[in-house]
């Protein structure tokens, strides 16, 4: 039965990355896409699956996967995350400059791209803080909230401004995916209770 509940796991964690993929490579708006603009799409929509993995690698939550093997598979995720993001906004950036400038500068008119400019300097950050923890010599619970706390922005940002875009995801697969990704971060980070504050110890008297 364990055996089965871990097949069951990873096809589940597979399935919820897979489907939004083979959903959105089905529709017919890419005929009248270039290719360029299509990579960038898919980029982002690789990018929030690998939102869905990195809560689970980080609290150690998928199975046949030690705790110290999944926080190294968490940065190589972590680093492939960073790049799809890259791909997605240079793809963009390559076919419409001005809407990139637009929403880098905060000045777009689509709501979608707020919440995405948000995620993105989240996720940088996230990735920056991660390549300088030592250097930056912070403690661990220091370095655990901020980091989560940017964690969080990332997704929340990212599933506001997948869900408010009308493209090539398929509606149902992307509206399923965005929620299934906050849930998991969510529940992740409220387990972890890095926040929580733990009480003062008691100073022992003779």
């Amino acid at each position: 039965m364990p055996k089965l509940r871990s097949l069951l796991i990873w096809a589940a964690v597979i399935a919820c990355v897979a489907v939004p993929l083979i959903a959105a490579a089905q529709s017919p708006l890419l005929e009248w896409r270039e290719p360029v603009y299509i990579t960038a799409g898919f980029a982002g929509i690789v990018g929030l699956g690998l939102m869905l993995v990195q809560p689970l690698l980080a609290a150690g939550l998928l199975p046949d996967l030690s705790l110290a093997k999944a926080r190294r598979l968490h940065v190589f995720m972590g680093t492939a995350l960073v790049l799809s993001v890259l791909l997605h906004v240079g793809g963009l950036w390559i076919t419409s400059p001005p809407d990139v400038i637009d929403a880098l500068t905060f000045r777009s008119p689509t709501p979608f791209s707020l919440w995405g400019v948000i995620a993105m300097w989240a996720i940088f950050a996230a990735a920056l803080l991660a390549g300088l923890r030592r250097g930056l010599k912070l403690r661990v619970t220091t370095w655990r909230k901020v980091h989560t706390g940017l964690a969080a922005i990332t997704v929340s940002g990212t599933a506001a401004h997948a869900l408010l875009i009308e493209g090539t995801m398929e509606t149902l697969s992307k509206v399923a995916l965005c929620i299934i990704v906050v849930g998991v971060t969510a529940k992740v980070i409220y387990d972890a209770r890095i926040w929580q504050r733990r009480p003062a110890r008691k100073t022992q008297t003779r």
